[in-house]
C-alpha cells in the first residue's frame, strides 16, 4: 500500500501553481462584478449611488490593508496567513452571493478584500522562496505575474458568462470550491516554516 505523500516528495511547481491560482481568483474578484452590476442593481434594488460601493468595498480594503498583512506574514508565518486569507475571502464569496441587500452586499464585500489582501499579501513571497536556484526562481515569478495579469483581464468576460447562463449570484458562488480546495491542498503543501522552501 502506497505512503502518502510528504512535504519533501511534493513538487514545487504544485506549490507555485495553488499561489498562481489563489492570486488569479484575488485579483479576478476586483472586476468581475463590472459586468454584473445591472443584474445586481435590479435584483438588490441597489440605488445609482451606492452601486459603485460594490467594487470599492472590495478594492479600498484589500489596497489598505496589503503592507499590514504582508507584515501579518513575516511575524505569523505566511501559510498560516495565506490560509486564513484565502478561508475569509471564500467565506465571504457566499456572504456576497447569498447577499439579500445593499447593506449585506457591500459589508460582504469589504470582508471578501480583507481576505483578499490577507492572502494577497504573502503569495508574492511565497512564490519568490519556493526555489533557490535563481533561473526557476525567475520563472515562478513570471507565472506569478501571469496570473495576476490573467485575473485581470478574465474577470469581465467570466462575469458575464455567469451572469447569463446562471445569474449575478455566481460569481460570488464561484469562489467557494476553489477556496476551500486551495485551504485543503495548502495544508499538505504549503511549505509551514517563515523561511522554508519546497524545493531546489
Amino acid at each position: 500500500m502506497p505512503l502518502p505523500a510528504t512535504r519533501a516528495s511534493v513538487s514545487p511547481w504544485l506549490t507555485v501553481a495553488l499561489l498562481c491560482v489563489g492570486q488569479m481568483m484575488i485579483v479576478l474578484d476586483q472586476n468581475i462584478v463590472n459586468v454584473a452590476l445591472p443584474s445586481v442593481q435590479g435584483g438588490l434594488g441597489l440605488s445609482s449611488e451606492n452601486l459603485v460601493w460594490v467594487v470599492n468595498a472590495y478594492v479600498i480594503p484589500f489596497g489598505g490593508l496589503l503592507l499590514l498583512a504582508g507584515r501579518l506574514g513575516d511575524l505569523f508565518g505566511r501559510k498560516a496567513v495565506f490560509l486564513t486569507g484565502i478561508g475569509l475571502f471564500s467565506a465571504s464569496s457566499v456572504l456576497c452571493g447569498s447577499a439579500t441587500g445593499e447593506t449585506s452586499l457591500i459589508a460582504s464585500r469589504f470582508l471578501q478584500g480583507i481576505g483578499g489582501a490577507v492572502a494577497s499579501a504573502c503569495i508574492l513571497g511565497m512564490v519568490a522562496t519556493v526555489f533557490s536556484d535563481r533561473r526557476k526562481q525567475a520563472q515562478a515569478i513570471a507565472a506569478y505575474s501571469f496570473a495576476s495579469a490573467g485575473g485581470g483581464a478574465v474577470g469581465p468576460l467570466l462575469g458575464g458568462v455567469l451572469t447569463d447562463l446562471l445569474n449575478w449570484h455566481w460569481i460570488f458562488f464561484i469562489n467557494a470550491p476553489i477556496g476551500v480546495a486551495l485551504v485543503l491542498v495548502g495544508m499538505r503543501v504549503l511549505p509551514g516554516g517563515r523561511g522554508e522552501r519546497a524545493g531546489g
